[in-house]
């Protein structure tokens, strides 16, 4: 393992892999139509969006999201389908939703692969890196600010809120007597040091939940989620449907209660669709994938 921190990368040299969980359920639940108009709010590498391309003729795509390497990977990804599909640079939150327009909407919540790979972003402690986490790189708070300026008992409540992380109180301490802290690795040590050894060889490494607090602050991605159930529905024509696939309880549980408690929606999934064996042995991060759909009234 390198101890320099990496540069950043040409796309030509690290391709954004972001393999499309619950492809062949995303593509029914949204009953993708011939000449029909959807939208892929978190495009990525553009996955999802080939799939609903590929699945019907003439349909269209309106593909948003807010991270600049994902948009320029899914341009090159589906060059093919120019006529077809258009670009959005934008978070979720901020995209201004026109009333009654499309056909399905689609948002995958997780995290991609090329984030979690990439080292200079931040989001994994697998590789020294500056503690970024930024998703989109025209924020100005990053991962470093948030653990060497806010104090001990602001850290603490975050670990535990957005990590559920039944340490947070001794990780803060242990942050807060060794920063500031500078790189990934850095702060994946100072968490492991300061929980107790059979915690710290535990099936998951300690600093997991700690880094998803971390990457939810920066991103403030309960809020945009909040926002986008809220202002999505309009967005869709009568019938139409929204799929949103989450990877945590923290995000399930809002996409649950936003679909369900909608006056405009009707909640198609009683219970959240998970991958098959199958998937999760040909990818192993869809495991803890949940797929929500519902309907709009007509």
């Amino acid at each position: 393992m390198k101890s320099d921190l990496q540069t950043p990368l040409d796309l030509e040299e690290l391709a954004f892999s972001h393999i499309s969980v619950l492809g062949r359920e995303v593509i029914e639940g949204l009953a993708v139509r011939p000449g029909g108009h959807y939208l892929d709010v978190t495009v990525g590498g553009g996955g999802h969006s080939r799939l609903i391309l590929e699945a019907a003729a003439d349909v269209r795509v309106t593909a948003v999201d807010q991270d600049e390497d994902a948009l320029a990977a899914a341009r090159k990804e589906l060059a093919e389908f120019s006529d077809r599909i258009q670009f959005i640079y934008s978070n979720f939150a901020d995209y201004e939703f026109p009333p009654n327009t499309f056909d399905g909407i689609l948002a995958d919540l997780g995290v991609s692969s090329y984030h979690l790979d990439q080292a200079e972003r931040g989001f994994s402690f697998r590789q020294a890196a500056n503690l970024d986490m930024r998703m989109d790189r025209g924020r100005s708070l990053t991962a470093a600010d948030v653990i060497n300026n806010w104090d001990e008992t602001e850290l603490a409540d975050i670990f535990f809120k957005y990590g559920e992380e039944r340490l947070s109180r001794r990780i803060a301490r242990r942050i807060v007597e060794r920063r500031p802290l500078h790189t990934t690795t850095e702060l994946a040590d100072a968490i492991a040091s300061s929980v107790p050894p059979k915690y710290r060889y535990g099936r998951i490494h300690p600093a997991t939940r700690v880094f998803q607090a971390l990457r939810i602050v920066v991103n403030d991605e309960l809020k945009s989620l909040e926002t986008f159930l809220d202002k999505a529905p309009n967005a869709l024509v009568p019938g139409g449907r929204i799929a949103i696939i989450s990877f945590h309880s923290l995000e399930d549980r809002p996409v649950k209660h936003g679909l369900r408690n909608s006056p405009l929606l009707k909640v198609l999934t009683k219970k959240p669709i998970i991958a098959q064996e199958e998937e999760i042995s040909q990818n192993p991060r869809s495991r803890s994938a949940k797929l929500r759909i519902a309907e709009k009234l007509l």
